[in-house]
């Protein structure tokens, strides 16, 4: 049974819905595990015909949880590469569901979380939502989702927000792509899920699925290249010295030695 990801299923609909709230739905191992079981059982389930991914509490997700972090500083290359392999998969396993797969952000989505609403086919923010790609504010980078948030708002954008780190609004999602529409109330947003749902489900099952892989086809990347790339990039960083300072830091509360 899943201790921090919920499933529930409604006329074609699924819910997988992140609920760790005291912990802003922060990545840990188990979290990355179960969301992965959970796409991979809706994936196969007939009766759904939509995923709609969520969460609770305050933020949509906040990245990594801090308690993982903390035994990430002593992770050796080969553990943080297998730690890495497993966020990969997940993201993996979401972008190519055969079912569509709708993100519904709220409050903050920070590194990782980014990585998950790019993966979504398709997503709708509440307006007061706020977004960054945070890696390098800790010596790290958002290698494991550059992928998909590069196929989402294209390089050079990437490029932008990656390098400062800094935090955007829901309007700008929407304006550089990694969201669909903004909502400006939580009641807007589930009715525009809805609407979307509703289409879908209004579609040949088959020829959705067809169409997913078609289009993931034609805007094809070596996705086994690019994961081993980002894997093998990413546990390198986390083992270097800046790395190692920089969560360091962000476990103690401090400036990293580079930032004071």
């Amino acid at each position: 049974m899943s201790k921090f990801v919920r499933e529930s299923v409604d006329q074609g609909t699924a819910r997988v819905t992140l609920d760790r709230p005291e912990l802003h739905n922060a990545f840990d191992e188990i979290v990355i595990g179960e969301l992965t079981a959970s796409f991979e059982r809706m994936a196969e389930r007939d009766d759904v015909r939509v995923i709609v991914l969520a969460a609770t509490g305050k933020s949509f997700c906040s990245g990594a949880d801090v308690h993982w972090m903390k035994r990430m500083v002593d992770y050796s290359f080969e553990e943080n590469v297998e730690d890495a392999a497993a966020m990969a998969r997940m993201l993996r396993t979401i972008r190519e569901c055969p079912k569509p797969v709708i993100g519904r952000v709220h409050g903050a989505a920070i590194g990782g979380g980014v990585g998950l609403v790019a993966a979504c086919d398709m997503s709708v923010a509440v307006a007061s939502a706020v977004f960054s790609l945070s890696e390098v504010k800790l010596g790290i980078l958002p290698a494991v989702i550059s992928p998909y948030v590069i196929e989402k708002i294209g390089a050079g954008t990437a490029r932008r927000y990656a390098l400062t780190a800094e935090r955007f609004a829901a309007a700008e999602a929407k304006r550089i792509g990694l969201v669909s529409e903004v909502a400006d109330s939580p009641a807007d947003l589930d009715a525009l899920i809805q609407k979307w749902a509703r289409l879908m489900i209004e579609n040949g099952p088959e020829a959705l699925r067809a169409c997913k892989a078609v289009l993931s086809a034609v805007g094809a990347q070596d996705w086994e290249t690019v994961s081993d790339l980002t894997v093998n990039r990413i546990a390198r960083q986390r083992v270097s010295t800046e790395g190692q300072e920089g969560l360091l830091a962000f476990i103690e509360k401090r400036k990293p030695d580079w930032a004071r």
